[in-house]
């Protein structure tokens, strides 16, 4: 290790706040090479690292890289440490990572949680810097002891001779002054203690307990609370307030006007929300959203299905020239609305500016992008504002974006005290960034057989990615630009992904699985206005209900059993293929339900996973009821099965919520439901017995956080279809009476 490596390394770790001394171990992300990391403050272009903390007291520090929200990378990333540095991952204390590009994701280059990539892109790369670290000590052991290297052992946070046992405490000194070894062997699967053992997850304690820290926990003498009235139609601008009943109601400190809103700054949360109901606003509106309404707008999206002009997405084979020589064309259109994430802790900030410095407290998927936006709205360097990390009360990819962290700080600013903004119920659903309303048409081309031979897809509405670049041109852009010239360079996104540049999320999961000789998928982009963002499984949340409903139609149309239909064409997909055969095997398909209840099936790819479902169903009052949904998971190694499981159960949960309530509609461009009563979420009562199953791999790990998710719907209206002989095309799913 080069001086100046081992110093620029020691210099960032300190600027992370770990002091002491100690050994310290960095390893690019990227790869599993051992290349040394630089700088941070000197490189802008250096590769992410996963930092390991030894401390002469015998302190094992792990700098979480990924954002902990509830999908377990508190326990899977640390137990990935203590396997190769062989001690136990419970005795690790882990740290959530503050904002630097050391700790970027490997898949997007981006310091983000998200996409469920943090397993695949962190299993060999962390367990890399576990096994040199480990590698150190064992050197520092064999100098210190004068014993050759080979005669040496680790077991449980010692060095090993014979009987003679040396804490990795007492070598911690030794091995720090020590060159990395090169080309350190990773453990083989067979002496693997923790990977593979389902174990407590490392958190649980703190969170059943209270201790864990959240958003909401952070307190400080002198904070301050906010909170924020918003246009009812996002986008809308402040034209005039009267605000002077809000400045006479108790515990009001300050009353500032923001970028998309006016604040109230009390001494106490309640104070500011009774004295936000106060305010008399005249609010610009945006001309586009505040002519939408979801009654009338619906047909907006089916008018763009019949446009001339469309965006190739992907062709196979003579695409949609095939459907000529078919010998017979089935088509359908499906539809979803959009949705809001709900997550159970509603968006929050805290923010302190002092002496040309800030700090932020959040819980965030992306610190580095909230870093950023906290430098345009505040004018402070980058460099001079650090991010304070915490457990998220929920993700769902809601927390990739960073508005509530504009807000927060653009309110500091304006009030010159320290405050934390406070998203309530109301305000979380009726000003999140949705998941995008979508269409698809759907013309399947079929032999006479009855076999796909062509498969051609249409899908219309937003795209994400025009709201995400809007974004982070905000929080990317250079400060000397001016925040005019960066925030009319950010809106330029939406014209990119308007005919000119396709969002492969807005089409991706429609048309990867089946096999088929022609295929044919365009887009057409249909967007009021209403701001979209990432949520759990993105464009599969949606092409999953439209192309295993698909595939159940064109089964039940050329009367095939829709299983034996689905395998005939998965010969190009072993896995999904084998993860259906598991599932109707486990559920025992077809013959599990008669009667009254009947079953459905779905299976799809998302995030390199496999998963299949089979959903049991019936009508209990004319209510659609969930009884059972058997799940077959192919998600590669897997690290802690009782997480895998989770992470399932909840995919499912989510999924099955919306598609048995969830819709966001507008009136007028403004959102029109507030709270749990008119967005509902299935309640314990209405959850189905869930049973996991998972495959037994060797291969790498791929995503678990969202690939629960797609199938569901599709599986209960296939389900509903086999019971009542109504084929639902639209979500959520709605039988006629």
């Amino acid at each position: 290790m080069s001086q100046h490596t081992s110093q620029s390394r020691r210099l960032f770790l300190k600027q992370l706040g770990i002091v002491g001394g100690g050994l310290i171990v960095g390893v690019p992300l990227t790869a599993c090479a051992t290349t040394p990391a630089t700088d941070a403050a000197s490189n802008a272009t250096l590769q992410p690292n996963a930092f390991i903390h030894l401390s002469p007291h015998g302190d094992v520090n792990f700098y979480l890289p990924r954002s902990e929200m509830g999908q377990g990378t508190y326990t899977g990333l640390t137990t990935l440490i203590g396997e190769e540095l062989d001690i136990d991952p419970a005795s690790i204390r882990v740290h959530h990572a503050t904002a630097d590009s050391a700790f970027n994701n490997p898949e997007y280059d981006q310091q983000i949680t998200g996409g469920s990539t943090s397993m695949k892109g962190s299993y060999l790369p962390l367990r890399q810097a576990a096994a040199e670290a480990r590698a150190l000590l064992l050197l520092a052991a064999a100098q210190q002891l004068g014993v050759p290297r080979e005669q040496l052992r680790t077991d449980n946070g010692h060095v090993l001779h014979g009987e003679q046992k040396t804490p990795y405490a007492a070598l911690v000194a030794v091995a720090a002054e020590l060159e990395t070894p090169k080309d350190v062997a990773l453990k083989e699967p067979s002496a693997f203690k923790y990977i593979g053992q389902q174990r407590p997850r490392l958190d649980g304690r703190a969170k059943s307990t209270g201790s864990a820290e959240f958003g909401l926990d952070i307190d400080f003498a002198g904070l301050q609370r906010a909170v924020l009235v918003r246009c009812p139609v996002a986008g809308g601008k402040v034209k005039g307030v009267d605000d002077s009943a809000a400045r006479s109601m108790t515990g009001v400190t300050h009353v500032v006007t923001i970028h998309n809103g006016v604040a109230i700054v009390a001494e106490h949360y309640y104070q500011a929300k009774l004295a936000a109901a106060k305010l008399v606003i005249d609010w610009q509106l945006p001309e586009k959203l505040s002519q939408f309404s979801s009654a009338e707008g619906q047909a907006q999206f089916a008018q763009a299905l019949e446009a001339e002009q469309s965006h190739e997405a992907f062709t196979q084979g003579d695409g949609s020239k095939a459907l000529s020589n078919a010998n017979r064309v089935l088509r359908a259109d499906y539809w979803a609305p959009y949705l809001a994430h709900a997550t159970m802790e509603p968006m929050n900030c805290t923010v302190k500016i002092a002496d040309g410095a800030m700090d932020v407290w959040v819980g965030s998927q992306s610190p580095g992008l909230a870093q950023g936006l906290a430098a345009f709205y505040s004018g402070i360097s980058k460099d001079n504002i650090r991010i304070h990390s915490t457990f998220l009360g929920g993700g769902f990819g809601r927390r990739t974006a960073s508005d509530y962290v504009g807000e927060a700080v653009a309110i500091a600013k304006a009030s010159g005290v320290p405050v934390q903004l406070i998203w309530s119920r109301e305000d979380d659903t009726r000003h999140d960034l949705y998941r995008p309303a979508a269409m698809a048409r759907f013309a399947i081309g079929l032999t006479d057989d009855g076999h796909i031979d062509s498969w051609q897809v249409r899908r219309t509405g937003p795209n994400i990615m025009a709201y995400t670049v809007d974004e982070a041109l905000d929080a990317m852009a250079p400060g000397f630009l001016p925040n005019g010239m960066v925030d009319w360079m950010s809106k330029a996104g939406h014209s990119l992904y308007d005919g000119w540049s396709l969002d492969h999320s807005s089409v991706e999961g429609l048309y990867e699985d089946y096999d088929a000789s022609h295929k044919a998928v365009e887009h057409v982009t249909v967007d009021p206005g209403l701001p979209c963002g990432f949520w759990r499984s993105v464009g599969h949340s949606f092409s999953g209900f439209f192309k295993e409903s698909m595939m159940d139609e064109v089964a039940a149309a050329t009367a095939q059993d829709p299983v034996a239909f689905r395998l005939q064409h998965l010969s190009g997909n072993p896995r999904l293929a084998n993860a259906l055969k598991v599932a109707v095997e486990k559920a025992g398909w077809p013959n599990a339900a008669s009667g009254e209840r009947r079953l459905g099936v779905a299976a799809h790819n998302s995030f390199a996973s496999s998963v299949a479902q089979v959903a049991e169903v019936s009508l209990e009052n004319g209510a659609i009821r969930v009884h059972k949904v058997t799940c077959v998971v192919d998600c590669g190694r897997v690290v802690n099965p009782d997480i895998v499981k989770a992470q399932m159960e909840s995919g499912i949960i989510f999924g099955l919520s919306a598609a048995l309530f969830g819709e966001i509609t507008l009136k007028e461009g403004a959102v029109q439901q507030s709270n749990f009563h008119d967005y509902p979420l299935l309640r314990m009562p209405q959850t189905p017995t869930i049973d996991v199953h998972i495959i037994d791999s060797n291969e790498p790990p791929t995503g678990v956080g969202e690939p629960g998710t797609p199938p569901i719907a599709a599986a209960v209206a296939n389900a509903l279809f086999a019971l009542t002989g109504q084929r639902l095309r639209s979500l959520p799913l709605k039988l006629a009476s």
